[in-house]
């Protein structure tokens, strides 16, 4: 697949279109998305609209930079003024937004062409794309199999080239998870470093909004166009921006790498176990230092559950119906919490990211499996309905930490099972050290190929 990286140059030396690019975007789409089930609104039209005027402004000497005229996918929570914003959910269905999202006016400001709206679970609220209102999402490499959520959308989109680069949101691995099931490049920022104003929310305390990419590459181009600080939004957090992409071109040599065995590679498939062993010796030639390290992780999900419900409330006691039922049963999970102990279970996670910064003492960054299995089949969790949410934690064990702490996390592809499924490998940094983790990921990548 082409990479923005590379086409960038070649739209700054109008060596090709951006409305050739979108075309290309929008055949494989036709092509392609009635088996994947990645888009649930293409907005053709306006899409070939902003390739033509990104043609034009380019032909005029005013190139705003990597982004200009690459198609780029949204997931389907995330406001588009004037084109309907779903959250995979019938209630939402048709709901028409009156202004953009904060991260689409930027990627709009950056030039990208917005080519639609990716499915997703239903209101962000589970790992697997199997419960929407607009039907499952599938698998690239394999259509049996879940591209894993809950932006698996825009997972889906990216692997099978239907856009350049899209972008999810993550609560609990919901960026990095599909990432790893789907093959391609997932990174979750620090907590506060791109605004979530304007995209509907699964747990205002825990949202991360980020890019899914091809290449690490990608990924920090379309993160350095949509990162800083947002003053209208109360989760906005006024740190100074990196440069993603220059950083990349730094050594690797000085960093000190953490594995924290427990919890994270606790009863492993076998084939990630390998993969992700070889790529821990791959790092090991990269980086100045590899350790085993202990982190104490904490499972507890009430602030999660109290936020979801607090959102829906309302349309929870109006329109039950309107709801998927296992969306409607994950959300009421939290109606009963008390006042009293979402304020206590809110300060304890205030405290866990407060100590997190401990982790760091020693070591630069954390690398872990980023799913402790590969994707499941959906037959089987179709036939037995019960066994899906028991499937999604899994998926999402050794994804979320990063999520209570705030802390950036990247999954890049380290392998394939014997069956063809992608493997992922998580690095995790610091609060605001996403260049750090980007430089390890695309280190390791282009080690790799």
């Amino acid at each position: 697949m082409e990479t923005i990286v590379d086409l960038a140059s070649q739209l700054r030396r109008k060596e090709i279109s951006p409305v050739e690019l979108t075309r290309r975007c929008l055949e494989r789409i036709e092509k392609l998305n009635p088996s994947l089930n990645a888009f649930i609104t293409v907005m053709r039209e306006s899409a070939l609209a902003e390739a033509r005027a990104a043609e034009d402004a380019i032909s005029r000497g005013e190139w705003r930079g990597p982004l200009h005229g690459i198609p780029i996918g949204l997931k389907d929570l995330i406001d588009t003024a004037g084109t309907r914003t779903t959250a995979a959910s019938a209630l939402y269905q048709n709901r028409i937004p009156g202004d953009d999202a904060e991260v689409v006016r930027r990627l709009r400001r950056a030039g990208a062409v917005i080519l639609g709206k990716t499915n997703l679970h239903e209101f962000a609220y589970g790992g697997s794309s199997l419960v929407s209102f607009f039907g499952d999402v599938h698998n690239p490499w394999n259509a049996a199999h879940i591209a894993g959520g809950s932006s698996g959308g825009s997972a889906a989109a990216v692997a099978a080239a239907l856009c350049y680069a899209a972008i999810g949101t993550d609560t609990a691995g919901s960026i990095r998870e599909p990432a790893a099931l789907c093959g391609c490049v997932g990174i979750k920022p620090t907590y506060g470093r791109v605004s979530a104003r304007g995209v509907i929310p699964l747990s205002w305390s825990l949202d991360h909004v980020g890019p899914l990419a091809a290449t690490v590459g990608d990924a920090a181009i379309v993160l350095q166009a949509i990162a800083g600080y947002d003053a209208l939004d109360v989760g906005s957090a006024a740190v100074a921006v990196a440069d993603y992409v220059s950083g990349l071109r730094e050594g690797t040599g000085r960093l000190r790498v953490g594995v924290p065995r427990g919890h994270f590679f606790d009863e492993l498939d076998e084939e990630v176990r390998a993969a992700v062993e070889k790529a821990l010796g791959v790092i090991g030639t990269l980086v100045g230092s590899v350790r085993d390290v202990e982190i104490e992780v904490s499972s507890d999900r009430t602030v999660q559950a109290a936020e979801s419900f607090a959102y829906h409330a309302e349309d929870v006691a109006r329109t039950p119906e309107l709801y998927q039922p296992e969306t409607l049963r994950r959300i009421r999970s939290g109606e009963k919490i008390s006042a009293a102990e979402y304020i206590h279970r809110r300060r304890e996670l205030d405290a866990e990211r407060w100590q997190a910064q401990e982790i760091f003492a020693e070591v630069d960054l954390l690398v872990t499996p980023t799913t402790p299995i590969p994707a499941p089949a959906i037959d089987r969790l179709k036939k037995n309905p019960a066994a899906l949410r028991p499937a999604e934690l899994v998926l999402l064990r050794n994804t979320r930490p990063f999520n209570v702490w705030g802390l950036p996390a990247i999954s890049v592809p380290c392998g394939f099972t014997k069956s063809g499924l992608p493997i992922g490998l998580q690095i995790a940094g610091a609060a605001w050290r996403e260049d750090l983790v980007l430089r390890l990921a695309h280190g390791y990548v282009q080690t790799t190929r």
